[in-house]
């Protein structure tokens, strides 16, 4: 499984002009797949996509939760047991590394090798969260894997991605992934989480992807480790750390008692996203916490918080929504219900939904993952009934973007 290595490494956060020019008669009918322009369909139940807070039989929710979207679900049960606008598209920043584990994670063998070359982190992007990777060291396939997962590597994403047969091609399963849990409000434009327009999910989503990968053995090791040590060249290596803070307790918090993953992210783009898990009493309890207000530590004191609540007063809570299952393992296919209120919590925003000049990583996506995408997405929706359109958008979203800064609250700078 050995790469040869090309000297030089290209610094460039682009596809270049050729790749791009001769992959965009391909991606045009992409365009017309957008979700921008798709029927809305209520994924684990109509009140999943009102307005305001959802919780039935419980009282006592944490009152200084700022976040745009949160959920809060039962792991093994998949009950929805609190949320606020779960189905609301949003960046996901590095969260979105838990559907690319999903999607490849089983492919290669945990001990396999591979010598890094220079093209498989030449296209990684300007400002991307990085573990280090160098073109001429060997990694083994567990080294890259936690290169992705404690330091939320865009290096290791791009390095597997190529293993994998090319970003087009991991962008291309990775939706069809997507579609296959049921996550239909996810968008994928890079397999690294890193901004780009349209490139979307939803608290729901990201707790999907979640709670699919925790059932995995490697998946659960790899998000639930602490520290590493990572190649350094030769003999040499440097410990990495988990960028997780309740998993390790770094920058003024306390590890959180029984937590156990997953990912966090963060962009100037998309502000701070985190989805975590924690086991009490033999119970599992996943939160997704999206866009909290302003404050590196927000997403994890406002996980803390709902997770607190759903051991202690939600433990009562009835179920609002359900968690569906995915449908290669038997999972219904869900049916679309009328979205009353659901305009700004589903309803993706004008810049989320692209430009009229499509990017280099759409162009990409189109030229070699919009049949597959296309074939599996149109299996999937021909089973659904298509009963309402979200036609509002969600809240305007900023249009400048710091293009130096990525995932710094997933480094120690953030």
């Amino acid at each position: 499984m050995d790469a040869v290595y090309g000297p030089g490494m290209r610094d460039s956060s682009r596809l270049t002009r050729r790749a791009a020019l001769g992959l965009t008669a391909a991606a045009l009918p992409l365009a017309a797949a957008s979700p921008a322009s798709a029927a809305t369909t209520v994924v684990g139940g109509e009140r999943l996509a009102r307005g305001g807070i959802q919780v039935r039989g419980a009282t006592g929710l944490p009152k200084k939760i700022t976040a745009q979207a949160w959920l809060l679900a039962d792991c093994d049960s998949g009950e929805v047991l609190a949320s606020y606008n779960a189905h609301r598209r949003l960046p996901p920043a590095s969260t979105l590394k838990m559907l690319f584990a999903d999607t490849v994670l089983k492919k290669f063998e945990r001990s396999g090798r591979y010598t890094v070359k220079d093209s498989d982190i030449s296209d990684v992007p300007s400002g991307s969260s990085l573990v280090g990777i160098k073109p001429g060291i060997t990694y083994t396939v567990e080294q890259l894997w936690q290169g992705v997962f404690l330091r939320s590597g865009n290096d290791a994403v791009h390095v597997l991605s190529h293993m994998n047969g090319g970003l087009a091609k991991t962008v291309a399963e990775m939706q069809a992934k997507a579609v296959d849990l049921q996550a239909l409000d996810t968008h994928v434009v890079s397999p690294d989480g890193f901004d780009h327009k349209g490139q979307v999910s939803s608290a729901y989503d990201l707790t999907l992807f979640a709670r699919h990968g925790l059932k995995d053995e490697e998946f659960r090791g790899y998000c639930g480790t602490r520290t590493a040590d990572f190649p350094a060249g030769g003999k040499k290596t440097f410990q990495i750390q988990n960028t997780d803070r309740l998993l390790t307790g770094a920058w003024g918090l306390g590890v959180y008692k029984g937590l156990i993953g997953v990912k966090n992210g963060y962009t100037s783009h998309a502000g701070n996203t985190f989805t975590g898990a924690a086991t009490r009493g033999g119970r599992t309890l996943l939160v997704t916490v999206m866009h909290p207000a302003a404050g590196s530590n927000a997403v994890y004191e406002q996980t803390a918080a709902l997770l607190d609540w759903g051991f202690g007063n939600g433990s009562s809570a009835q179920s609002v929504g359900l968690l569906v299952d995915p449908l290669s393992e038997g999972g219904a296919s869900a049916s679309a219900s009328p979205s009353k209120g659901a305009a700004g919590a589903s309803g993706m925003s004008a810049a989320a939904a692209g430009s009229s000049k499509p990017s280099p990583w759409r162009l990409a996506e189109g030229g070699a993952g919009t049949l597959a995408l296309l074939g599996a997405g149109a299996w999937a929706l021909r089973r659904r009934r298509r009963t309402a359109v979200a036609a509002a958008a969600t809240a305007a979203e900023p249009d400048s973007r710091d293009p130096r800064v990525s995932d710094p609250g997933d480094t120690p700078a953030g």
